[in-house]
């Protein structure tokens, strides 16, 4: 009777979806975020509307990624940056069954696509948007509103931040904001600047609230939702004729204006609370055309001023430069050829 072979783990026909269950599991115990578990769910259900999830785990090869890629482009309902979302979150997910050895390993790389240009409000947008409602004519909501797009536009936070912001987290004293709901969920300190504390300390007396409550709360008093906010940011700005609605446009606006009144990319880095430097060296070429404004006042050829005043050079003054060269050679008598050789 042949005995049976040694059969390395994962070729026991474990299914997608078992994997997944698995993979689910290992997120939440590392205490990944509900956003990112939440997105790793929608990539690995979309790649089930593609190849059948209840196949074993091999059932996926590099060919098959090809497939997926060629699959969503044929649809035409997604462009390469979405495609790219797509593989960013499939290879994360694959990436663990293959180190689990449930799936021979293979690479899975992104597509090549033109990087689009972020859209950003408009001065004349800003200042349609930033103009002060009449406190002792307008509801709370406006003027809370309001005061939610100076935030916007003085920190370049992100709405999930932004809904999360408590009273405590508000440093008047020290002019400093704690971000503690942060993407890549370490807090961070950024500066609070002037305009917008004289804005948080005016709303606040009619806000009120206690140090733990948030800073910008419903029309009750409870803690905004994410569709609550932008609901109310999508309206405030239809009310006052600006057609762009995204809150997040707000974080590619303060990007912009920084770059573009000579802030260093560092500290943008740092209060944006990127990793990398990756995404804000895409802000400075996206922004590319706006940084020709005022280039040549900032050119450095441009600002340098020479002190001693230079003789500009006359192409067409052969002959001094003739007897230049001449009285150069000495007095031998000698041709305008062997005079030339002499020289070079």
């Amino acid at each position: 009777m042949p005995r049976p072979k040694i059969k390395m783990q994962g070729q026991d026909g474990k299914t997608l979806n078992n994997a997944f269950e698995e993979f689910h599991t290992f997120k939440k115990i590392s205490n990944l975020s509900k956003e990112s578990i939440i997105f790793y769910e929608n990539k690995f259900k979309i790649f089930g509307m593609f190849h059948n999830t209840a196949q074993p785990c091999e059932s996926v090869t590099k060919e098959t990624i090809y497939k997926y890629i060629e699959y969503l482009q044929n649809k035409g309902t997604v462009n390469d940056v979405t495609i790219n979302s797509y593989l960013r979150g499939l290879r994360v997910i694959f990436y663990f069954f293959m180190e689990l050895g449930y799936m021979p390993k293979f690479k899975i790389s992104l597509i090549k696509c033109d990087k689009e240009l972020k859209e950003t409000y408009t001065t004349e947008e800003l200042e349609r948007l930033l103009k002060k409602p009449d406190v002792k004519k307008t509801g709370f909501a406006e003027y809370r509103n309001w005061v939610i797009v100076n935030y916007l536009l003085a920190t370049g936070n992100r709405l999930r931040t932004l809904i999360n912001l408590k009273w405590v987290d508000v440093d008047f004293q020290n002019d400093m904001i704690r971000l503690t709901v942060v993407k890549n969920r370490q807090q961070q300190l950024i500066p609070l600047s002037a305009t917008l504390k004289t804005t948080l300390k005016e709303y606040r007396i009619y806000r009120k609230g206690n140090a733990d409550d948030y800073v910008f709360c419903s029309q009750f008093g409870g803690q905004m939702t994410k569709s609550c906010a932008e609901t109310s940011i999508r309206r405030y700005n239809s009310q006052r004729g600006v057609t762009k609605r995204s809150i997040h446009l707000f974080r590619h606006t303060f990007a912009k204006l920084w770059i573009l009144n000579g802030g260093d990319i560092f500290r943008l880095q740092k209060i944006l609370g990127h990793s990398s430097l990756d995404i804000v060296k895409e802000y400075v070429n996206m922004f590319s055309t706006d940084l020709q404004q005022n280039f040549d006042e900032f050119n450095p050829l441009e600002n340098i001023k020479v002190n001693q005043k230079r003789n500009s050079i006359k192409m067409n003054d052969k002959k001094a430069a003739f007897a230049a060269l001449k009285a150069k050679a000495g007095n031998r008598n000698i041709t305008g050829y062997w005079l030339l050789c002499i020289v070079w």
